[in-house]
């Protein structure tokens, strides 16, 4: 929803870092498994209680993760990097509810699943419209820097972090966080649905 602001006011910066990192001999892809690595090490702190420190590394995941493709964008990207980008994040996102789940199963189990069913219907919904609108030769004027037709939302990657922030913040509060969220998810997944009924009439 925010995600076009956001990366507006980032892009400086992160353009700025991803000049020195290319300049110093770092490669997209390289940045795309360490931003994956990174995040999934803050799913096993979650595992293990050490919240502040996965919320360190959950943030410092979507900063490489932001760099990885402005870095790409100083060389030429490419369809392999894209691919890469997106099914690494998929999983580093579905890793932080199974994380709390493990964390305390009897609280969190089932407010963990049905944010994993949520980010199926959002991740499914988002690549069923983008591999349609490549077939249709469809661009995005929103994302243009993207390697595919980027479709928004009420729950995008900026709500996505905050959430999991909040809930590294507030643990205890993590099912309430997980239902709310949730709730966004479905939104989305509807808006999703009738953006693609219209478009592909």
């Amino acid at each position: 929803m925010f995600d076009r602001q956001a990366a507006h006011w980032i892009r400086p910066s992160v353009n700025w870092m991803a000049r020195r990192l290319h300049a110093a001999g770092a490669g997209a892809d390289a940045l795309s498994f360490t931003g994956f690595a990174v995040g999934i090490s803050a799913a096993l702190l979650i595992a293990g209680h050490f919240f502040s420190w996965a919320l360190c590394a959950i943030l410092l995941s979507r900063l490489i993760d932001a760099l990885d493709g402005a870095v790409a964008r100083l060389t030429t990207p490419t369809d392999r990097g894209g691919f890469l980008d997106i099914s690494l994040d998929f999983l580093f996102y579905a890793s932080i509810p199974l994380a709390f789940a493990v964390a305390d199963p009897s609280r969190n189990a089932l407010p963990a699943a049905a944010l994993l069913a949520a980010f199926i219907g959002t991740g499914s919904s988002f690549l069923a419209f983008a591999t349609i609108a490549a077939k249709r030769g469809m661009t995005s004027t929103a994302y243009p820097d993207k390697s595919f037709f980027f479709l928004g939302g009420l729950a995008e990657a900026g709500e996505t972090l905050a959430c999991f922030a909040a809930m590294c913040l507030w643990p205890q509060h993590f099912a309430l966080l997980a239902w709310i969220f949730c709730g966004l998810c479905a939104l989305t997944i509807a808006m999703r649905i009738y953006w693609g009924w219209l478009a592909f009439k």
